[in-house]
């Protein structure tokens, strides 16, 4: 139903609940609906409804008040078969038979007091003309006033921002365009990744930037000498994987089963980092290859989930101790840098190794570095296939969505992604851990995914200085 029908009925309603109230002591609800009814079909399949809620009630009021003066034979106010076109001129229609009769206006043979039909002509006219007055002053009050089915819904403000593609469904789901448009903006987004959107993306085409991690957003923040941000939702890091997976990696002492699957960060590394292979587990026949244990992510050099991977690997190899100055950063380097370079080519964004995950299965990457939300959002869509699982690495970083308002317009969609219940309710929808932790626990619940209620095992991310030395160091590795 589009917004002007919308409006229209609206005022229909209305209308008719008004004459109901009016001729309360002469009809009943019934006679007066069905009244205003008929007179409303009578503007069926006319392009132009501005004023058909003004005429309709115009039409019922007639045949209304003729019922209640009127003897039951007595001829009605309004003619029977009234048009749209005869609604506004019948006043004026029915004085065109005495003047069509030859009556003789002229001074010399009939004054006002000597001639009956002269005065009753007249007042015909005088009254024509006072009616089709009060038809046209009725209906502007109503449009410009009284009656919003008429004015044209003023155009939504234009907002363009820069996200991470994590955020792509949420912003493209219809539920949250209207959400959006109810608020009176229309938010246009393109994704890309958290570190490009910090470092090498042109801003200035954008009214916000929306990246995935609060160093990014920071970073933004001083380049742009911006004060403000939001954290609308935020998202752990997680692990997507396979059910014989999980089985082989719980047997090699790396995998812990409880409410929620936890992946030993720790046991994984000394694997990945001695060149152990799938097929060297013990008793392995449901992933018999001989590729190295790894997980598979995105680009270190543009992509804020390989950031936090980095993040995470590098508070472990650092005796569980943030990574911060040289010297630390010297220790763990090494470490960090393999992970990504014995995995081949990476994607630049979460979106890409994720949908590879949901449509080629285990074969290519039986281990994915995820955002949480993107499980649970997928699961809500229906594509989580029997036997894909979700583990939580530990310790995990939280990754909180930053969005950094560039101008007004910004400021306003990060004000509503923060504080409006029906968009927080969305962004739970999609897999987001918004201010409705409720609303969250029970959209995973609905659609059958064990999650971490309460987040424990949660390390804090190194500065943005901090990730950008070590991330450079990956980069120059990849020659």
């Amino acid at each position: 139903m589009s917004v002007d029908t919308l409006r229209e009925k609206q005022a229909i309603r209305r209308t008719t609940d008004h004459l109901i109230q009016v001729f309360a002591d002469a009809h009943s609800a019934e006679h007066v609906e069905g009244v205003m009814e008929a007179a409303r079909l009578r503007f069926d399949g006319h392009p132009v409804r501005d004023f058909v809620p003004i005429l309709a009630e115009r039409i019922a009021r007639g045949e209304l008040t003729a019922n209640t003066a009127a003897p039951a034979d007595a001829p009605s106010a309004e003619p029977a078969d009234a048009t749209p076109e005869t609604a506004l001129s019948a006043t004026t229609v029915k004085s065109v038979p005495d003047t069509a009769a030859g009556i003789d206006d002229s001074s010399q043979s009939h004054s006002p007091k000597s001639d009956p039909r002269l005065s009753r002509v007249r007042s015909k006219g005088f009254i024509s003309i006072v009616l089709v007055a009060a038809v046209a002053l009725i209906a502007a009050v109503v449009v410009l006033n009284i009656e919003p089915a008429a004015v044209a819904p003023p155009t939504p403000l234009l907002v363009r921002g820069v996200i991470g593609s994590e955020k792509k469904a949420f912003f493209e789901d219809p539920r949250v365009v209207r959400a959006l448009a109810g608020k009176g903006v229309k938010v246009e987004v393109e994704p890309a990744g958290s570190r490009q959107i910090a470092t090498s993306v042109d801003l200035g085409r954008y009214d916000f930037a929306f990246p995935s991690s609060a160093p990014a957003g920071e970073y933004i923040q001083r380049q742009r000498h911006v004060s403000t941000k939001y954290t609308p939702f935020s998202s752990p890091m997680a692990i997507a994987t396979f059910q014989p997976i999980v089985e082989l990696l719980t047997k090699a002492g790396v995998v812990k089963k409880g409410p929620v699957l936890t992946f030993d960060v720790g046991a994984y590394l000394e694997l990945a980092t001695t060149d152990v292979k799938w097929d060297q587990l013990p008793g392995n026949t449901a992933y018999p290859v001989g590729k190295n244990i790894a997980i598979s992510t995105t680009d270190p050099r543009t992509s804020n989930s390989a950031a936090m991977y980095l993040a995470i690997a590098g508070y472990v190899a650092n005796d569980g101790a943030i990574v911060h100055g040289a010297a630390a950063e010297k220790k763990v380097l090494p470490l960090v840098t393999r992970l990504f370079t014995s995995q081949g080519y990476t994607d630049n964004t979460s979106e890409g190794p994720f949908h590879e995950y949901l449509t080629v299965g285990m074969g290519p990457t039986p281990m994915t570095w995820i955002y949480e939300a993107q499980f649970v959002d997928a699961a809500t869509r229906g594509q989580i296939k029997p036997g894909m699982v979700l583990m939580y690495p530990s310790p995990t970083v939280l990754s909180q969505h930053t969005l950094v308002p560039l101008n007004a317009s910004g400021d306003r969609v990060g004000r509503l992604l923060s504080t409006d219940p029906e968009l927080q309710s969305l962004a739970a929808e999609h897999g987001f851990r918004s201010t409705d932790a409720t609303r969250f626990a029970k959209v995973a619940a609905d659609h059958h995914v064990p999650i971490a209620t309460d987040l424990i095992d949660v390390v804090d991310i190194p500065s943005y200085d901090t990730l950008e030395h070590l991330l450079d160091g990956v980069a120059k590795s990849y020659g």
